[in-house]
């Protein structure tokens, strides 16, 4: 499988290990940036690359995903959501890792690299690699919806407000 990831200072090293890690599993991992650490770098162009690859890739039907790091790893989660097609999950525990595959089929996780230890962090990982989206009818059928907010700014029939 192939995996993008992107971070900013905050993750570098969680990066950098989770590389070799992922490459060590039979991964190919591309880094995203950033190269090195400057306490004073941006993440949302690190996160949104990283996230645009992950659905380019998906869209020509390559076998990818992606993970995000920062110190909390919100506002990572929030830069890969804004690119289209993502669906990015903030995970804090193997609970959230298996779920946000499992219900959300999530193509991108954020993880908090300020909140975890390294272990945590290569369990949380390894535990969204290898969970399968089963393709459960009802989380296909929300998934459908978000796809289709994203793309005409409405749900048909589900009473989305305009504003």
């Amino acid at each position: 499988m192939r995996i993008h990831i992107a971070t900013d200072h905050a993750g570098l090293e969680f990066s950098q290990f989770l590389q070799d890690h992922l490459a060590q599993a039979g991964h190919e991992v591309i880094d995203h940036g950033p190269k090195e650490y400057d306490a004073l770098d941006d993440y949302p162009a690190f996160c949104i690359n990283a996230a645009a690859a992950v659905a380019a890739d998906q869209a020509a039907g390559v076998d990818a995903l992606g993970i995000v790091f920062g110190g909390s790893g919100n506002g990572e989660q929030i830069a890969a959501n804004k690119v289209k097609g993502i669906r990015a999950a903030l995970v804090w525990s193997q609970a959230t890792a298996q779920l946000a595959r499992e219900h959300n089929n999530a193509n991108v996780i954020s993880i908090g690299a300020r909140q975890h230890t390294l272990e945590e962090a290569v369990g949380f990982i390894d535990t969204f690699i290898a969970e399968p989206f089963p393709g459960d009818e009802r989380h296909v059928r929300r998934i459908a919806q978000l796809a289709e907010y994203e793309t005409t700014g409405d749900i048909a029939g589900k009473g989305v407000d305009k504003y």
